[in-house]
């Protein structure tokens, strides 16, 4: 009496079907439930006493898949016993493809977020002036390219001829490359500027006429602050086909100045002039002395020419000492009776 009423047929399918099938449905509902809070709470208690972080990924991936995956997974399990019309056999495989496509891109977009955060710290630990914006940039490149092949395993199941598809998108590709090529410049350049490194963010930089610190490297064009308070925007295509000068990775600035004193000047007081500006150059703290000469007969003046090296990479601190030396220099000179030279011109009449 038992087997006949489970004989029983309804819809196309037997009482017995449908028994199996909701059993089937609670029987893995049960087992992901019990997994999760059994297996993945100890789990997640272990990766809270260990050092390393990916164990902690691992169960961040797990505890993503909620209680309603876990139903539509069973329901999808149990599903499998009963005989279906085609029509919606067709869209249950298309709706549990698309959820389990979709469950398998967040695990690999959340391992990708991972690895490229980390990274990023260890980018910052090392430079603390880091500018993660080209890192985060290929994060998505990649998250991207996820999607994409996520896409052509769906349209492959699905029965589509995938080659001619990716022949397609080759295509339209090279197409929106030709109408796209001043941006994609811009872009393969800022990737060039990551990797190479010519400059970072906060270093002070001149490129052709312009100078300024930079303040962002983003995926098209590279903001710097100019000396005069203004927000400078260059294109990075520009930037990979300059000169740029970086004073950043100055360590130490050589100097070059001249200064002429009159042809009334004594021949003695010409020989103390280098004594003197040595003297003034060696009692300043951050200068290191080259050479002071008596250089040349000017038009008007007597001139000398000083190099010294300023051991500072800051601009100010080298105008504050450059500052000092000329307040020295002038200061010295008049105590020793000795005039600087400006243009003048002597006109002789002859009678």
């Amino acid at each position: 009496m038992q087997s006949e009423v489970l004989q029983y047929v309804f819809l196309n399918n037997t009482l017995e079907a449908y028994a199996t099938a909701m059993g089937a449905v609670l029987a893995v509902w049960f087992g992901l439930w019990l997994f999760r809070v059994l297996v993945v709470r100890q789990m997640r208690k272990i990766a809270s006493r260990t050092k390393t972080d990916i164990d902690d990924l691992v169960v961040e991936i797990l505890r993503s898949f909620n209680f309603s995956f876990y139903l539509l997974l069973a329901v999808g399990t149990g599903a499998q016993f009963i005989a279906w019309p085609a029509f919606v056999s067709t869209v249950g495989f298309w709706l549990a493809l698309a959820i389990l496509v979709y469950a398998g891109i967040r695990a690999v977009t959340r391992i990708v977020d991972y690895f490229f955060l980390r990274i990023i710290k260890t980018r910052l630990t090392e430079e603390a002036d880091f500018d993660p914006s080209m890192v985060k940039l290929l994060g998505k490149a990649m998250k991207l390219v996820v999607w994409v092949v996520a896409f052509l395993l769906v349209a492959q199941n699905l029965g589509y001829d995938i080659t001619a598809l990716v022949a397609g998108l080759g295509i339209g590709g090279i197409a929106i490359a030709f109408a796209l090529q001043n941006i994609l410049s811009d872009i393969f350049s800022s990737f060039s500027l990551y990797f190479d490194k010519p400059f970072s963010t906060g270093d002070f930089i001149v490129v052709g006429n312009d100078m300024g610190t930079v303040k962002h490297i983003g995926i098209k064009s590279t903001r710097l602050t100019t000396l005069q308070g203004q927000e400078l925007v260059i294109s990075n295509k520009d930037l990979t086909g300059s000169r740029v000068n970086n004073y950043r990775k100055l360590e130490k600035r050589r100097v070059v100045f001249s200064f002429g004193v009159t042809y009334e000047t004594s021949g003695e007081k010409l020989r103390k002039i280098p004594l003197v500006v040595s003297k003034i150059l060696k009692e300043i703290e951050l200068a290191d002395l080259d050479r002071v000469h008596f250089k040349e007969f000017g038009d008007f003046s007597l001139n000398y020419e000083v190099v010294y090296h300023a051991n500072t990479t800051q601009y100010n601190e080298y105008m504050d000492m450059q500052q000092e030396i000329n307040f020295q220099i002038k200061e010295r000179l008049e105590k020793e009776g000795i005039a600087f030279a400006y243009p003048t011109q002597v006109v002789y009449l002859k009678k």
